[in-house]
């Protein structure tokens, strides 16, 4: 394509040094090569570009070995393609590359074939005309999509904010009555160094308090918790021989940093129960049925009075009986146990022989014995201390509303659960289980995530339902065809039900970002599906003022409307993914800026998929 002299004539008709002259290529086809740059001078028939036709098309075929030889140039070759069921195309051979491929034993024959009409076009073109051919099939696609997307919106995983939590797991070794300093000496320090060892693992931090160590093990992004959990194991054994007598480590609830979920608090107004009666309530019988919850990773119990036994020393008492604060000790372990004696067999019946030793009660306390004194007479714990009922030290409390301390409970879930439906499981628990509490005893919800979640959703949803209103409105309203516009706005929910159904299967959880996306991508989702629909009507007028205003047949209609869905077919598609490649570097933050803004860069990114996949079906 060049510059002929008419197009300069017409430049020096302007009057002007400086325009814009529009210059239409001869032929359809694409671009080859531009042999001009801005600020060149240019001649009369100068070369500016270099266009490929597409009148003939080129079509590599593989060829078994064998069958080579049956082949020759200029032979005439009759090709069926699956983008045009029920047609063929016919050509001729124009060259045989003389290259056997090795693995398959094929040699490759170039065939050309006439494109009258310009019929046969590039990938995204085929696939239009692929997809218009089998509507049928492709409607039906579409039908069972939705329905996948209903079923993965009723069952994807709500929550209010995505977890921006490292992986973590939680080293906890109690070690009771000793002070912070030795707990960092001897467990925290040993603890923490082995952990920096551990595969995977980031940051180690360690935490000392009196009679506990804490030690956080963060892993990098995207390691798996248990498998972090069973690595974090496999090292805390190596260091559990060193650790001093006494000291237990263990591990935390396999949940995140925003894992709780649940709080609520045990009161009694009546004052028929006090704080450790409470607290015992929690302890031994709401904290084990709640965690057969599904989903409920912990339930940590809080305030009240743990309720234990206290051996209150008598020094001048010890000192007259001559006893330590150790011998008391140890008289108490070894009353506090008991032993198995085998069995013995005995008029045709076997027994079972065991000695019982534990303590029940205070008076058993107090009967126990620490040594035998010089005149024979035991002596007895009740000689030396006084045995009593009380709670253990406390270092806070918790209080409801300015009315006074309660006991209560945290439920802390598991990773990856729905959050929504694990509190609608604690809650329906709590209810059967209100009915087995004394008289007087009720439980009060003191935080329940659940209400944020269900508020920000409804917000998400209720802006969401206003955008296809107004999406629906403009459609009607511009393009005044109903059928049309139902089209484009059927491309809505069904885009949005193909991502959540992707969202799902990805692991991803409803929440305000990743609904946020859904929302932002609203208002461009539509736009492809309206540019395709305009072109086919335009089509359609064009060839009905060709036909003095007669309406075109079934057949007529269908090829007009493919013929103008492969027009802005491509370049939709193309704009679309240059729309979804500028959301790609989102995915490149890392951290909690990463797992902030992820989920809504994928959604909107899905729904983008979901946009090419209406200009490749409509």
């Amino acid at each position: 394509m060049g510059m002929s002299d008419a197009l300069i004539n017409e430049v020096e008709r302007t009057g002007r040094t400086n325009g814009t002259v529009t210059i239409r290529a001869p032929i359809a086809g694409a671009i080859q090569a531009l042999d001009v740059r801005e600020g060149m001078t240019v001649a009369a028939g100068q070369s500016l570009a270099q266009i490929s036709g597409i009148r003939t098309v080129w079509l590599n075929a593989a060829v078994p070995e064998a069958q080579a030889n049956l082949i020759r140039i200029g032979q005439g070759a009759r090709i069926a393609l699956s983008a045009f069921p029920g047609e063929s195309f016919t050509g001729k051979v124009t060259a045989i590359l003389p290259i056997t491929q090795p693995d398959s034993r094929t040699m490759t024959v170039r065939i050309e074939l006439a494109n009258r009409g310009g019929r046969l076009r590039p990938v995204i073109a085929a696939i239009i005309r692929a997809a218009i051919k089998r509507r049928r099939i492709i409607i039906a696609a579409a039908l069972v999509l939705a329905v996948a997307g209903i079923v993965s919106l009723r069952n994807t995983p709500v929550d209010a904010l995505p977890d921006l939590s490292d992986v973590q797991v939680i080293i906890r070794t109690s070690w009771p009555g000793q002070a912070p300093q030795i707990i960092e000496n001897q467990v925290t320090t040993p603890v923490a160094s082995t952990m920096l060892s551990v595969p995977g693992a980031r940051v180690v931090r360690g935490y000392s308090f009196t009679g506990d160590s804490f030690v956080y093990v963060l892993f990098d992004d995207g390691t798996d918790l248990y498998w972090a959990r069973s690595r974090v194991l496999e090292y805390l054994s190596q260091v559990q021989s060193r650790l001093p007598e006494g000291a237990s480590a263990s591990l935390g609830p396999d949940a995140t940093g925003v894992g709780w979920v649940y709080e609520y608090a045990l009161i009694d107004k009546t004052g028929r129960h006090d704080l450790s009666q409470l607290r015992s309530l929690q302890d031994w019988f709401l904290r084990y049925e709640l965690k057969t919850v599904p989903g409920v990773a912990e339930v940590a119990s809080i305030g009240g009075m743990v309720k234990q036994y206290q051996v209150v020393l008598d020094p001048i008492k010890l000192a007259a009986f001559g006893v330590t604060s150790e011998d008391v000790v140890e008289a108490l372990k070894r009353a506090n146990q008991e032993t198995g004696g085998s069995s013995i067999e005995l008029a045709g019946a076997e027994y079972t022989v065991r000695a019982s030793g534990y303590l029940r009660s205070i008076e058993d306390f107090r009967a126990v014995p620490i040594r035998t004194a010089a005149s024979g007479v035991p002596v007895t714990v009740d000689n030396v201390a006084i045995v009593q009922l009380g709670p253990e030290m406390r270092r806070g409390i918790a209080e409801l509303n300015g009315e006074g301390e309660v006991a209560g409970g945290v439920i802390v879930m598991r990773q990856g659960q729905n959050a929504r439906d694990v509190i609608k499981g604690v809650r329906s628990k709590l209810d059967e289980l209100t009915k087995s509490l004394p008289p007087g005893v009720e439980v009060v919800t003191t935080y329940d995530r659940s209400g944020l979640i269900d508020r920000a959703i409804e917000n998400l949803t209720a802006k969401l339902i206003e955008e296809f209103i107004v999406v629906g409105l403009i459609c009607a309203l511009f393009l005044w065809h109903a059928r049309s516009a139902l089209v484009a706005i059927l491309t809505l929910p069904l885009g949005i039900l193909m991502a959540v159904m992707v969202m799902r299967l990805q692991g991803l959880n409803a929440n305000i970002l990743s609904l946020g996306g859904l929302a932002i991508a609203i208002g461009a989702m539509v736009d492809a599906a309206v540019v395709m629909i305009e072109n086919a009507h335009k089509h359609l007028e064009h060839w009905r003022h060709e036909h003095e205003d007669t309406e075109p047949d079934t057949t007529t209609r269908w090829a007009l409307i493919t013929t103008a869905a492969s027009e802005v077919g491509p370049a939709l598609f193309l704009s679309l993914l240059i729309i979804t490649f500028s959301f790609l570097p989102i995915f490149a933050l890392q951290g909690q800026e990463g797992r902030l803004f992820a989920p809504l860069a994928f959604t909107k990114n899905l729904c983008h998929g979901r946009r090419g996949d209406t200009v490749d079906h409509a």
